[in-house]
């Protein structure tokens, strides 16, 4: 799916994933390709990407975006809320 995280400042992430853990104000969930559509108020967190390919750091990564130690593939970007909206195996994010 395609997943794009962007706050009032910057696009933070934007590309393709496997699945999205996201913290929902009644606990965490998961997404994957091929979800149903859904719209979730988001509470302070952490968002855990499941990335279709190795990531990458370039100049243009947000500083906002942490590397998992272990695994290439998954990445973890801390938010204070927002809301997620996912339509047609788009996921968009919009944190605070």
């Amino acid at each position: 799916m395609q997943l794009e995280i962007i706050t009032p400042e910057v696009k933070v992430f934007a590309g393709e994933a496997e699945a999205v853990q996201l913290p929902g104000l009644d606990g965490l969930f998961q997404v994957l390709n091929g979800h149903a559509p859904i719209i979730s108020a988001l509470k302070e967190g952490v968002v855990k990407i499941d990335l279709a390919t190795t990531f990458e750091v370039t100049e243009k990564t947000s500083d906002l975006i942490e590397k998992d130690a272990k695994d290439a593939k998954i990445i973890r970007v801390t938010i204070k809320g927002g809301v997620a909206e996912l339509t047609n195996n788009k996921l968009i994010v919009l944190a605070e």
